[in-house]
C-alpha cells in the first residue's frame, strides 16, 4: 500500500463510496469494483497522474469493503463529518526528506537484511541473483535484487496502475504487494502475475527492448548519451589484449557538480566488446573506485582493492550487457579474481548497474519513455 495519510484518506473516501454506490451492485468483484472508483475519479476530473498518485487510497478502501469495515452502499453524506463537495486532486509530497539521508538509510537496511539472512553468501546464490535481475529487465537492477530477496521465484510483476492500464487486470483481494524503491520516494508496491486476475495475457506482454546483436549506429547512440554526463570518450587503436580504461580528467569546483572523465575503448574490437567495455569502466566510475563525485552522490571506495574492484565493475558489466540482449564472457574474466568474491557488495553492484544504464540511455524507464 504506500504511505496513508487519515486526513487525505478521510477527503477522499466519500468520492470511492460514491463511485461504489453510484455504478456497482452487491456481490461485484475486485475488479469491477476498481473500474468503478477509476472511472468516478476520471469523471471528477482526475488525470491518469493523478489517479496513479492515489491508488494507495483506492486499495486501501477495497480491502476495508472486502473486510466489512466499510459498507460499499453507504451513502457518503453518512461519513462523519463529511465535507459535501470533495476537493480538487492534489498531490502532497508525502516523501520528501534529505536525498542523502534517504541513501544512507536504504544502504543499512538492504546490507542489514542481506548479512542477517546470509541469503548470498556462495557464488552460487550470487549467480542465482545475477539471472533474476536479468530477467527482470522491466526494474532497475537494485529493485531486482529487492524483489529476489521477497520472492526468488518471480517471473513477471508491475505495479497496480500498470496491471490495469496495460493488461486490463487487477490485484486479487488481499494480494500481498511486493516493495522496491520509487525514483522520487521511499517505496512503492508491485504485484507478482500470479496475484494478478482480469484480462488474459497477450502474447509478448513482457518483451522489452533490448540491443540483441548490436549494430554500429547502436552503439555510436550509446556513446552520445554518455559524452552529455560530462564523460569524455576516446578511442584507442591497440591490440585485442586492450580494452580500455577510465580516468578522472578534473574535479568539480561545484560541491553539487559532476567531475569530468575521460573513458576509452579499444575501437577495433567488435561493437558488443566495446559495449561491455564501456559499461565496465562506468561500473568503475559509479562503484567509487575513481573517488568520491559529489554531483553524482558517489562516494570514495578507492580503499577497495584492485581484484575487488575488477571483480565489482565486472559484475556491473555483465548484468547490464544481460538486460540488454548480448552475452559477455565475464566468466573467464571473473576466474582471475575468485578470491575476492567473499566481499562483494551486492548493494553498490546493483546501484552501479542502475546509474550505467541511465548514462547509457538504456535504463528500464529511458526505454519505456521511447
Amino acid at each position: 500500500m504506500g504511505v496513508i495519510d487519515p486526513r487525505r484518506y478521510a477527503q477522499l473516501k466519500p468520492l470511492f463510496l460514491a463511485a461504489l454506490s453510484s455504478r456497482t451492485w452487491p456481490g461485484d468483484d475486485a475488479r469491477t469494483s476498481l473500474q468503478a472508483v477509476v472511472r468516478h475519479l476520471a469523471e471528477a476530473g482526475y488525470g491518469r497522474d493523478e489517479i496513479d498518485a492515489v491508488r494507495s487510497y483506492v486499495m486501501f478502501f477495497l480491502e476495508e469493503v472486502r473486510l466489512g469495515v466499510v459498507d460499499p452502499l453507504m451513502s457518503p453524506a453518512a461519513l462523519p463529518g463529511y465535507p459535501g463537495a470533495v476537493p480538487r486532486p492534489v498531490q502532497p509530497d508525502l516523501f520528501a526528506f534529505a536525498e542523502t539521508s534517504r541513501n544512507e538509510t536504504e544502504r543499512a537496511l538492504i546490507d542489514q537484511l542481506i548479512s542477517a539472512t546470509r541469503l548470498y553468501d556462495s557464488q552460487e546464490a550470487v549467480r542465482e541473483l545475477m539471472e533474476f535481475t536479468i530477467r527482470l529487465r522491466e526494474f532497475a537492477p537494485f529493485n531486482g535484487m529487492l524483489l529476489h530477496i521477497q520472492k526468488p521465484g518471480l517471473t513477471h510483476a508491475a505495479s497496480a496502475s500498470d496491471w490495469w492500464n496495460r493488461f486490463g487486470r487487477v490485484p486479487k483481494m488481499g494480494a500481498r504487494p511486493l516493495l522496491i524503491l520509487r525514483m522520487k520516494g521511499p517505496v512503492d508496491f508491485v504485484f507478482d502475475v500470479q496475484d494478478t486476475e482480469g484480462h488474459a495475457l497477450p502474447d509478448g506482454a513482457f518483451s522489452f527492448p533490448t540491443f540483441g546483436a548490436l549494430k554500429e549506429d547502436e552503439f555510436s547512440w550509446l556513446i552520445s548519451s554518455i559524452k552529455k554526463e560530462r564523460i569524455v570518450i576516446t578511442q584507442l587503436d591497440a591490440g585485442d589484449a586492450q580494452a580500455g580504461w577510465i580516468r578522472l580528467l578534473e574535479k568539480s569546483k561545484s560541491e553539487k557538480g559532476k567531475n569530468l572523465y575521460e573513458l576509452a575503448y579499444n575501437k577495433n574490437h567488435p561493437v558488443p566488446t566495446r559495449f561491455v567495455t564501456v559499461a565496465h569502466e562506468l561500473g568503475h566510475l559509479f562503484l567509487g573506485h575513481l573517488g568520491e563525485d559529489r554531483g553524482r552522490r558517489i562516494a570514495d571506495r578507492r580503499s577497495t582493492s584492485l581484484a575487488l574492484m575488477e571483480v565489482e565493475a565486472e559484475m556491473a558489466a555483465y548484468l547490464v550487457a544481460r538486460r540488454n540482449g548480448l552475452q559477455p564472457r565475464s566468466e573467464s574474466y571473473l576466474a582471475k579474481y575468485q578470491g575476492a568474491f567473499g566481499d562483494i557488495n551486492l548493494y553498490a553492484i546493483t546501484r552501479a548497474a542502475n546509474a550505467v544504464e541511465a548514462a547509457m540511455g538504456i535504463s528500464a524507464a529511458h526505454l519505456w519513455n521511447r
